[in-house]
């Protein structure tokens, strides 16, 4: 049975979720930070935003539809795959 390789779009999503949690999350710590001027504090902001934006978007991205062409993609592997 040949596999086909996931297309790049597919590959980079995981980084795209990672990284724009990484930019709320800095933009979260530095705010905490400029207002409070505890560092302890902004890290944890960070954290907590870091985690919660992450968990956030990827829940978004499961909640999101396949369109024409991916639903006809999945159901050509389900077909292949004998489901």
């Amino acid at each position: 049975m040949m596999t086909q390789q996931p297309s790049r779009k597919d590959r980079t999503r995981p980084l795209e979720l990672i990284g724009l949690s990484g930019v709320l999350a800095i933009f979260t710590g530095l705010v905490v930070l400029m207002s409070t001027r505890e560092v302890i504090l902004s890290l944890v902001f960070l954290g907590l935003a870091f985690i919660v934006s992450l968990v956030v978007l990827a829940m978004l991205a499961l909640a999101v539809r396949p369109t024409g062409d991916e639903q006809i993609d999945l159901d050509e592997q389900d077909r292949s795959q004998g489901h």
